[in-house]
């Protein structure tokens, strides 16, 4: 349990012998879990550590093709205009990037993010002298900021990163580290509070990217964890109002884009690391599994009676417990039943097997024949291997591991090699194969900024990698994977959600997210 320091130690005594007596309680009892990105009970009380996209894949900036970009994002639908605090990440948290580089649906490698944030002045904050008194400041700034650190910051949001090898919390842990200087502490922007504050954001933004060093890799990676433009683009209202919009509209490729995108108009935060792949494969396989997650201490005690000075208003302790994963997208969103998404963000890749029923027979494509009124336009090929082989193996010479134990998370093959963001297919590998592009680098493989996910899953679902299958086993789905199981037949390929997430504004450097947009302009 983290210590805890307090001057009103008459106050703090009884708190912490009841965060104890707590913790105890919890040890003894079964675990809970929560979920992630919104779309479970547990996580729309915990913004803080809501995952909402994990991208992995080769970078395609100009010399830097040998390296694998890895984003995660937290905290969703976050107003520009959202002072005075804005949104630091929890210090209370455990923010991870997860990576199995052999296959066994266990990690490997595991980037962990810790946070900070300190109050100016040693606690007392940043004041004015009002009729003679010092009197603490309202607002996160007192004047004009531009450069990391700066004095006119109230709140210094600074961050650590460990790399765990093998398990963890058991395995060996090192910290990642500046390669100018040596530090182990790193800086966090200002969330884009406007123009007045912050005149160039994507200058001042740009000053907290960091080429650091990796223990145990002879190459030197990036490093940036800051606000960003939400990069997702999604007909989100639409989609979860049992897709209301006619079957005429959502299969004509003509209105792609004919709607705008739901949550343009937010941000989040997001945790970016650049690694050259040889730093990230094992034992000559060059295929990656990657997922995120978040967890909170098991027990958490409010204090009656807030410390001045300090960040939080509570005492957390025990054992971490995770409460969000992310591996491929909309996964728990549309696939997990509402009864198992807290316990499929809690669960861990190896023990994915008590949720196959939910691939194997899912349950959105009959959902989207009643919401469309369209009977008898499900797939017929139960079980889905498909489904199973998108998402819990990979597909056999594109990103499936030579050794494989079935489970969810984001693959990417790291021997495919990149391509430059204006030749991008918006539908990954099956957008490439229809369109006999040599693409494929894209999602399923791995995730780019730019794969329209909504669109690909919403083909996956109906069938539409079935047919792209084909007669030849383009994808190597097997005989199973028969197109005349599709009802809806080559229609499928048309679905689309209205959004089109190829003209979602993107950085072609790394972090490849772009500039978040302005409490004011």
């Amino acid at each position: 349990m983290r210590s805890v320091r307090h001057p009103a130690r008459h106050r703090a005594a009884p708190i912490v012998a009841a965060l104890l007596a707590a913790t105890a309680g919890i040890a003894t009892a079964p675990t809970t879990h929560a979920s992630s990105h919104r779309e479970a009970p547990f996580i729309t009380t915990s913004p803080k550590v809501d995952g909402t996209d994990f991208y992995m894949f080769r970078s395609y900036e100009a010399g830097r093709d040998g390296y694998v970009t890895m984003i995660a994002n937290y905290q969703p639908l976050q107003a520009a205009y959202g002072g005075p605090n804005y949104f630091k990440m929890d210090p209370d948290a455990l923010y991870e990037i997860h990576l199995d580089n052999n296959g066994d649906a266990k990690e490997d490698l595991t980037f962990q993010f810790r946070f900070q944030n300190k109050l100016a002045n040693n606690g007392n904050g940043t004041t004015l002298s009002i009729g003679g008194k010092d009197v603490a400041i309202a607002l996160t700034q007192s004047g004009q900021i531009t450069a990391p650190g700066a004095a006119t910051s109230n709140v210094t949001e600074s961050y650590t990163v460990t790399l765990v090898r093998g398990d963890r919390r058991s395995g060996t842990r090192q910290a990642v580290t500046n390669a100018s200087g040596g530090s182990a502490t790193f800086l966090k922007p200002v969330d884009n509070i406007g123009v007045k504050t912050i005149p160039d954001y994507a200058g001042y933004a740009a000053q907290h990217i960091y080429t650091v060093n990796l223990p145990g890799c002879n190459m030197p990676a990036k490093l940036f964890v800051g606000q960003r433009k939400d990069p997702f683009a999604v007909n989100l209202g639409t989609i979860f109002d049992l897709v209301n919009a006619p079957l005429a509209v959502i299969t004509n490729p003509a209105l792609i884009g004919a709607v705008p995108n739901t949550i343009d108009d937010a941000n989040v935060t997001t945790m970016a690391v650049e690694v050259h792949k040889s730093c990230l494969n094992a034992g000559g396989d060059p295929v990656i599994g990657g997922w995120t997650t978040a967890s909170l201490r098991q027990a958490r005690v409010l204090d009656p009676t807030p410390r001045s000075g300090h960040q939080t208003t509570d005492f957390n302790g025990g054992a971490w417990v995770q409460v969000s994963r992310l591996g491929m997208p909309l996964v728990n969103e549309v696939v997990i039943g509402l009864k198992d998404k807290d316990r499929f963000n809690g669960s861990k890749p190896a023990g994915d097997g008590q949720f196959a029923d939910y691939v194997t027979n899912p349950t959105f494509p009959k959902l989207l024949e009643i919401a469309l009124n369209i009977p008898g336009t499900s797939p017929t090929n139960f079980p889905r291997t498909d489904l199973v082989t998108t998402f819990l193996t990979g597909i056999p010479g594109v990103n499936k591991p030579a050794n494989v134990v079935a489970s969810e998370m984001l693959r990417l093959n790291t021997d495919i090699e990149p391509v430059p963001f204006a030749q991008q297919n918006r539908l990954g590998i099956v957008g490439a194969i229809l369109a006999g592009q040599p693409d494929r680098a894209g999602y399923p493989n791995g995730r780019r900024p730019k794969d329209d996910v909504v669109d690909i899953s919403l083909v996956a679902v109906m069938g539409g990698l079935c047919v792209a299958n084909g007669t030849n086993n383009a994808l190597g789905f097997g005989a199973a994977c028969n197109p005349a199981a599709v009802p809806l037949g080559t229609t499928a390929f048309n679905l689309h959600d209205a959004v089109d997430q190829a003209v979602a504004p993107l950085l072609g450097t790394f972090p490849y997210l772009a500039t978040p947009i302005p409490g004011s302009q």
